[in-house]
């Protein structure tokens, strides 16, 4: 395991434990109203202090860190699985299955994604599991490509023929023949997708478009705050930053994962 791989894995941990567990040593749940400190700034009763609205921002902003962890580890697993479930029947079927399947790809791809799931989201109402598809739709299509391209090239190893020949069927080959051979390149896609999709949840949840009131994500959190980030830093900065520190994270995980499998390719 790289130095990256290992700090990306230690800081996202950390950020788990914080947002799943910090909430349990706060006095204060996420939704409590303080109607005695408006505006505070951090102090020993409020740890990062208050919004205008008399909320905990340390107790929001966990909240809102739970909700976009779910969200952004929801949407990586959904998306790989996609392009590896497309990718590997594509590349292993060939013929006319994989050229619908590619002008099906080719078809997304020209679309604008973000400007579709912002439409579509806004008639999803409050229902924030519906990000998680929304989202995981347009993001899986450059690696179902890359998937296909490796499949093709497995395709033709000799205990995937042997297993072919032996009338073994397709979903069994690409389960216990061809997956293991994609394994560090789904893992590396899954690691790079969960900073990817938090960031697209967080940028429709600033435009009113994902998770929306009651509820909060660090997106709501961010965009609450956008406007007293210098006259009141600290509702900005804590959730700005911790936002900023999960998407680095998750990208040095991601890096790390592919020079620690595939070390030639990877440099």
């Amino acid at each position: 395991m790289t130095r990256r791989c290992a700090a990306g894995a230690v800081v996202l941990a950390s950020v788990f434990l914080l947002a799943f567990a910090g909430p349990l040593l706060s006095p204060w749940r996420w939704d409590d109203t303080d109607f005695t400190a408006f505006r505070q700034g951090p102090s020993g009763r409020h740890w990062l202090g208050t919004t205008q609205s008399g909320r905990d921002v340390f107790a929001l902003t966990l909240r809102g860190a739970r909700k976009s962890l779910v969200i952004g580890l929801l949407v990586a697993v959904l998306s790989t699985g996609l392009a590896a479930v497309v990718g590997t029947v594509a590349g292993l079927t060939g013929g006319l299955l994989d050229r619908a399947l590619m002008r099906g790809v080719d078809v997304l791809l020209v679309l604008p994604s973000f400007l579709v799931v912002a439409v579509l989201a806004s008639r999803t109402g409050d229902d924030w599991p519906m990000l998680v598809p929304l989202l995981a739709a347009f993001m899986w299509m450059v690696t179902a490509r890359t998937v296909r391209a490796m499949t093709i090239s497995l395709r033709g190893r000799e205990h995937v023929l042997a297993a072919r020949f032996a009338g073994v069927g397709a979903p069994r080959v690409i389960v216990r023949h061809l997956l293991p051979g994609l394994a560090s390149l789904l893992a590396v896609d899954a690691g790079l997708n969960v900073g990817v999709a938090i960031i697209a949840e967080s940028g429709l949840s600033c435009l009113g478009l994902g998770v929306r009131p009651p509820d909060v994500s660090l997106g709501t959190v961010i965009a609450d705050a956008y406007g007293a980030a210098t006259v009141d830093p600290w509702r900005f900065g804590f959730p700005a930053g911790l936002l900023l520190l999960i998407v680095l994270a998750a990208n040095l995980l991601g890096d790390g994962l592919r020079d620690a499998l595939d070390p030639v390719g990877g440099r």
